[in-house]
């Protein structure tokens, strides 16, 4: 184990809940965590004087001397409990066999509720926090019995921080482990005396609310931990700020069986995150029948891209300035034999969260550049990428790699991109983005004025063309709505990038934006999107009304 590695798992013995010490094959005490000491009132020179273990326990323990004296004579591992004169919380303690002349100790408070249940409470404990895990959290519900008017007094509440993930990639992991422990501290405050509190692993954490009028209980716990989670945390010197979304099943509120408890309560806490996080909801049957029906969405999902459901679709960009024909965009659409034609805005974020959108997109990648080939015309063809796929970092291989595979000139390749593609991990973003320009591969700013720092992003990288989102241009035809899309074209043009419309739609939209300095544009009034099969002839027909209009003009 290195020296780095040591200190760290050292560092995490110091600062964890649990007791740990090391005792000689003597039963002296060599060395011991400050949890260790506290929870057997050792003070922290006494645990360095050489004393016996035993020793230590018959200043302050009672009843058990003569089985911890038993134990530690008999070299195997073996547990025992201990308890304090003056508190009548039992102490689990967790005896190694001997190894090297030397023992491991472990040593954990047991809960009223383990102990009523005879748990093991080293099985049933989260090491990092103190809390309960999985384990207890399931044996609690198994053996809960109603009693009269608490019959219908079970609820779980289900807590999941937000953005913890950025903390541990700002901070460091160390960071986030202090973060839970400070969290499940919060949560503790916020519960209940007969509450049981559990961190199911993550940045996951339940709490049992066993006793109590519900649903009304849960929801004053459950406000008042999103409370809690949205007040800053102090670590190391940095103040971190996070939230929580909470979702809550109740017993005889929608959940019938205590068994479907946790899963309705993850249902629950789904939707809260749906709602913009920093809420809760309670669960309701209706969940229930969307979690049935997006499980059977998902299914059909993976099995699309084998069964050949998938097909693009092109819509053209045309010059504002002639009206000549630019290149196209490619537009996926997924044709289900079931569910017919499902929009990208439903499959999509699906296939993002389920991680398909990997090899959909380089599905979508290599077809459009494919197709393309087959175009007559040196046409563009502008390809949208999800910033999911900027994640696993070989982005950059597949654009190489279907360029090389299709015959496609890199000159006539776009990828649109969001700026949620720089907002994930922008170093690394950026570092790939300019790969990809290096072989010569345009780069646009897709859905542009919709995010919240993209003029930051504009000054980072060179973007070849900026697409004017279809909110802008369908918006309320107003002096301020046009000095908007006004200040946007304005601004390619001083930082020598194109422009292009989406969503253009009448004849007056087509005729601002061209007169405002608009390069290129494509919306229905142009032409809806067209499958492959007739890019031919719509190709043939925008050239022979070309041509009819330049012999009219002559």
């Amino acid at each position: 184990m290195s020296n780095e590695v040591t200190e760290i798992f050292g560092n995490c013995v110091q600062l964890s809940s649990i007791g740990f010490a090391v005792i000689t094959e003597d039963g002296v005490v060599t060395c011991a965590n400050s949890t260790f000491c506290e929870m057997l009132t050792i003070s922290a020179t006494e645990a360095i004087v050489g004393r016996s273990l035993v020793e230590h326990v018959a200043l302050h323990f009672h009843s058990t001397i003569a089985d911890l004296s038993q134990a530690l004579k008999c070299p195997d591992a073996a547990n025992i409990q201990l308890r304090l004169e003056r508190d009548s919380e039992p102490l689990a303690l967790q005896i190694a066999s001997v190894d090297s002349g030397r023992r491991m100790l472990v040593a954990a408070k047991l809960p009223k509720s383990a102990e009523s249940t005879s748990l093991n409470i080293f099985s049933h404990r989260d090491p990092l926090t103190g809390l309960g895990n999985r384990a207890l959290l399931d044996e609690i519900i198994a053996v809960w019995q109603p009693r009269g008017s608490e019959a219908s007094s079970l609820a779980l509440i289900m807590v999941d921080l937000d953005r913890f993930k950025q903390v541990n990639d700002t901070l460091g992991h160390g960071a986030g482990d202090t973060l839970l422990k400070l969290v499940a501290k919060r949560i503790k405050s916020a519960s209940r005396e007969n509450d049981t509190v559990v961190r199911m692993g993550g940045d996951e954490f339940v709490v049992l609310h066993t006793i109590g009028l519900q649903p009304i209980g849960a929801e004053s716990v459950a406000k008042r931990i999103i409370e809690l989670m949205s007040r800053s945390f102090l670590i190391d010197g940095q103040q971190v700020n996070i939230g929580a979304s909470v979702g809550i099943a109740a017993l005889n509120f929608g959940t019938d069986n205590i068994t479907d408890l946790l899963k309705h309560a993850d249902l629950a806490l789904y939707e809260a995150k749906a709602a913009g996080r920093g809420t809760f909801m309670f669960f309701e049957p209706a969940l229930a029948m969307r979690a049935v029906e997006r499980r059977n969405l998902e299914v059909d999902l993976r099995r699309a891209l084998g069964l050949k459901e998938f097909i693009l679709m092109y819509q053209p960009q045309v010059n504002m300035t002639d009206g000549a024909l630019q290149g196209f965009e490619a537009l996926i659409r997924w044709q289900n034999p079931a569910r017919g034609f499902v929009s990208p805005s439903d499959f999509i974020p699906l296939a993002e969260e389920m991680g398909e959108i990997h090899a959909i997109g380089e599905w979508t990648l290599r077809t459009a550049c494919k197709e393309a080939m087959s175009w007559d015309g040196n046409f563009s063809v502008a390809v949208n990428v999800s910033p999911i796929q900027f994640e696993n970092g070989r982005i950059v291989d597949i654009v190489r790699n279907v360029l090389a595979s299709t015959g496609l000139s890199p000159e006539r390749l776009e990828l649109e991109i969001t700026e949620g593609v720089l907002m994930k991990n922008f170093d690394n973003a950026l570092k790939q983005l300019w790969a990809i320009k290096s072989l010569g591969v345009g780069i646009a700013m897709d859905d542009f004025g919709t995010g919240y720092s993209s003029l930051s992003y504009l000054n980072s990288f060179p973007f070849s063309k900026i697409k004017i989102d279809q909110s802008f241009v369908r918006g309320e035809n107003s002096p301020k709505s046009r000095a908007l899309v006004q200040a946007i074209i304005s601004l390619g043009e001083n930082l020598e990038m194109k422009t292009i419309a989406e969503g253009v739609e009448t004849k007056e939209q087509y005729d601002q934006l061209a007169a405002g300095g608009c390069l290129a544009a494509q919306g229905y009034l142009i032409s809806r999107p067209i499958p492959t099969m007739a890019i031919a002839d719509f190709i043939s027909n925008l050239r022979n009304q070309a041509t009819l209009k330049s012999d009219k003009n002559e």
